[in-house]
């Protein structure tokens, strides 16, 4: 199996630095394209002058998308080290396991990699498992790397 372009979310944490350096040796055998995304959440009301367009909320999602650029500007690092240059885009909208899936789709990935916490009992009752969420919304394979 030859993957012809891999998908990468990236939220500024060790482990989805690790998930792109995996992702980019893949790439760099495959010779297959590595796009890293980075979701940020957009408020549905921001584009109306309502309560959450205030100076705060704004000021939030200003400090979102800089947040964002920053995890990408590292994970590239990480894939250059590889041999691997990848695009980068930063998705708006809800930061959702469907934000990765859509996304994994408008762009006709192959394969998705993705870190995961490992979060387990009431840490993950809590928290919820994104990876797990990924999983169950795509019908793509997705590797998972572990802390």
């Amino acid at each position: 199996m030859s993957y012809q372009h891999i998908l990468v979310p990236v939220d500024g944490s060790a482990i989805s630095f690790s998930a792109v350096k995996q992702a980019a040796i893949i790439a760099k055998a495959f010779g297959s394209e590595l796009t890293l995304i980075s979701l940020v959440a957009e408020d549905p009301f921001t584009e109306v002058d309502f309560y959450y367009s205030s100076a705060i909320m704004k000021e939030y999602f200003v400090q979102a998308y800089a947040n964002a650029e920053k995890a990408l500007k590292e994970a590239i690092v990480f894939a250059q080290a590889e041999g691997v240059e990848p695009t980068t885009q930063i998705i708006k909208g809800q930061v959702s396991a469907e934000g990765v899936v859509q996304t994994a789709e408008e762009k006709k990935s192959d394969l998705i990699v993705m870190g995961s916490h490992g979060r387990k009992g009431f840490q993950k009752f809590l928290l919820g498992s994104f990876a797990q969420d990924v999983l169950r919304g795509t019908h793509l394979p997705v590797l998972i790397v572990k802390e």
